[in-house]
């Protein structure tokens, strides 16, 4: 038992609505020391959706490891946003702007106030219509539930996520996920998950949101950053609702109620996506002390 190394874990509530709600996320700073395996172990421990862990950098500002309770992926929004809303709560961060390492490249950080925004990529898009009828099968829909002239599209900005337009807020409230089919399509797709989505929703948000993620031991999740700027893509490019900035909402409808808000800001040229910025704010909500 003296072996044992303790490990100081920052939760906060990433993308939060007026300061409430959010998606939680777990970060470590000084992270350099740890092993994959330390760090697996402590995302498990801590057990939320993502734990970030944060270390030093040879081509950035800060290197950011993230992990699930089953594996290491590549980008995280909720815990990126989560990691630089506290790295500037503590004055680690000098002026506005920074970068992050991760394992897939080094990636854009700004700050907008009180919000974090991270960069990701230009979209690319995926048909996987030839599985309209196993996806909507897992999600318990026909596609009279679909929103008219809406194409499933697997959308990547830098993680890939199944897109579906569902006709209104009763649909998206009524999915009854089946999460082993959900879990198959992802594997078939290379899927972090499903987000699905209506546009129908209040005046002051463009499309409220719900995210399933078996295949990374997340049944449902209150804030997903990396899947707000693919469906900003597609809302831009796919249903021509031609702005550059899109505020999007997520969890409302999950249970427990976790309400979300992501703002995603399009860098156009030519008519033509060529990046993106998703951010929100970050609200510590405690501390955890793990035993590895």
């Amino acid at each position: 038992m003296d072996d044992l190394k303790k490990v100081t874990v920052q939760i906060l509530n990433a993308f939060t609505e007026n300061d409430k709600g959010g998606n939680p996320a777990g970060v470590v700073l000084d992270a350099d020391a740890l092993s994959h395996e330390d760090k697996l172990e402590i995302a498990q421990k801590v057990g939320l959706s993502e734990t970030a862990f944060v270390s030093g950098s040879k081509t950035a500002d800060f290197k950011l490891d993230f992990y699930t309770p089953t594996k290491q992926i590549a980008h995280c929004g909720h815990a990126t946003i989560a990691a630089f809303s506290y790295l500037k709560q503590l004055g680690k961060l000098e002026g506005n702007t920074s970068s992050k390492e991760t394992i897939d490249g080094n990636r854009k950080i700004e700050i907008q106030g009180d919000l974090a925004f991270m960069e990701q990529l230009a979209p690319s898009y995926v048909n996987p219509s030839e599985k309209e009828e196993e996806i909507l099968k897992s999600l318990g829909l026909i596609k009279t539930d679909l929103l008219p002239n809406a194409p499933l599209k697997v959308v990547n900005t830098g993680n890939s996520f199944l897109l579906i337009a569902v006709k209104d807020v009763k649909t998206l409230e009524a999915i009854t996920p089946h999460f082993d089919a959900i879990e198959n399509i992802s594997e078939a797709y290379d899927l972090i998950g499903y987000y699905v989505f209506t546009i129908d929703a209040s005046a002051e948000i463009d499309a409220t949101t719900r995210m399933f993620a078996p295949r990374y031991g997340i049944l449902e999740e209150a804030g997903t950053g990396m899947a707000a700027g693919p469906l900003a893509s597609y809302l831009h490019d796919v249903l021509q609702l031609k702005k550059t900035t899109f505020k999007i909402q997520q969890g409302k409808y999950m249970s427990p109620p976790s309400s979300s808000a992501i703002e995603v800001q399009l860098q156009i040229e030519n008519e033509t996506i060529t990046g993106l910025m998703a951010g929100g704010k970050g609200v510590v909500a405690g501390e955890l002390e793990v035993k590895i």
